[in-house]
């Protein structure tokens, strides 16, 4: 009964379904991502308008929105972009996401972003990653946003294979 009830809670903790397959990562470590790392994150953008505008295109396209929060200071930001920029993840991403990246500062500058998706809360940490159906502009991924937060501990793969698990 106990592994029954041990497999139920997984099963509803993960996504729904698991169908895609990730890129397999030619990177075995961060050091090999090229270098200097970028810096996504646009500080003057608009970033509802931005956000509004890659919805669009996922809904016309029938991707999902990729939503990521962080700042150019932030190390693991850094990182999930440069892992993001990978010939074969990147060619993923584009296959199944809309991505847009939204400056939070320290914390303290579009906050309106997460809020909308109901994270009005701090931020648990950057990157933090929204997966929002375009559709019905519902977040997919509550509860495990901050996932990415501590990127510098994971791998290029284990990013990857993050991302896959919402693909679809």
């Amino acid at each position: 009964m106990r592994l029954l009830a041990t497999a139920l809670i997984l099963a509803l903790a993960a996504p729904a379904v698991a169908a895609v397959r990730a890129p397999q990562v030619r990177a075995q470590s961060f050091e090999q991502l090229a270098k200097p790392l970028p810096l996504p994150y646009d500080e003057k953008a608009n970033a509802l308008a931005a956000v509004d505008r890659a919805r669009a295109k996922a809904r016309a396209s029938h991707k999902l929105l990729l939503i990521d929060l962080g700042g150019n200071w932030c190390l693991d930001c850094r990182i999930l972009a440069g892992t993001m920029d990978l010939p074969e993840v990147n060619a993923f991403v584009r296959r199944h996401f809309e991505v847009v990246t939204v400056d939070v500062g320290r914390f303290d500058k579009n906050l309106a972003v997460p809020a909308r998706y109901g994270i009005t809360d701090r931020l648990k940490g950057v990157p933090s990653v929204l997966i929002v159906d375009p559709r019905t502009n519902r977040l997919l991924n509550e509860g495990r946003t901050a996932a990415l937060a501590d990127a510098r501990s994971m791998t290029p793969q284990a990013l990857a294979d993050w991302l896959a698990q919402w693909a679809r």
